[in-house]
């Protein structure tokens, strides 16, 4: 089992910045893609971004420009750096994994809501 532990949301005001971080614990060998997702009331969960072991990164083209998916393998931890925050990016954020390319994991979920 993984275990993903969200840190970071908050409020924050438009245009301003959040860094969200999520450390990986537990049986955490094979872990490949880390990154993250988000859901909004009344919406789906969507990816945000993703990022695998060797550093290839792909997000949703709202959040290009602005956020920043890292990754550091040696403390089993994914970041992602959101500049230039809008109203809409208000969302519950989730941290995933996926291990050996078969089992996804979850974190808990963190709340981000950028006033206007």
């Amino acid at each position: 089992q993984v275990r993903l532990v969200e840190s970071g949301g908050g409020l924050v005001q438009a245009g301003g910045s959040l860094r969200l971080s999520c450390a990986a614990s537990g049986s955490i060998g094979n872990i490949n893609t880390m990154g993250w997702y988000r859901q909004a009331p009344g919406n789906r969960r969507e990816l945000v971004a993703t990022i695998t072991n060797s550093g290839s990164t792909k997000s949703v083209d709202s959040v290009k420009g602005r956020f920043t998916i890292s990754r550091d393998n040696a403390k089993n931890t994914v970041y992602l750096q959101m500049n230039s925050l809008k109203p809409e990016d208000t969302a519950v954020y989730y941290c995933y994994a996926n291990q050996y390319g078969l089992y996804d994991y979850w974190g808990q979920g963190t709340q981000v809501t950028v006033s206007s």
